[in-house]
């Protein structure tokens, strides 16, 4: 899948934003090759998919689409509009618990 953010008009924004959102949560902004598009983990013996662009899982109550994660050494930080990028903070997903990651292309 190639890199986009959601809402965002061509690829030059959705970096912008991208960058403006790690810089937010205090997260390294990764190479090209390396931006998360897809993260499966496990949180209290559930097993969650994270993928930007889709809702997060229901046990997170964040009902809106994900418009990055990233990787952050020991936890992955999932961010939406409100869990992230203006009032709370990002959902996070423990690295050890993370059986999955797929980046964009």
């Amino acid at each position: 899948m190639d890199f986009f953010v959601p809402s965002a008009t061509d690829l030059e924004q959705a970096k912008t934003v991208y960058s403006s959102i790690a810089a937010h949560v205090s997260a390294p902004v990764p190479n090209d090759d390396k931006r998360v598009s897809k993260l499966v983990w496990s949180h209290e013996d559930t097993v969650c998919i994270a993928e930007v662009g889709q809702q997060p899982p229901e046990i997170f109550r964040a009902p809106e689409e994900i418009l990055a994660i990233f990787e952050c050494g020991d936890v992955y930080k999932i961010c939406t509009q409100n869990r992230g990028v203006i009032n709370f903070n990002p959902i996070l997903a423990n690295t050890k618990d993370v059986s999955k990651v797929e980046y964009f292309k």
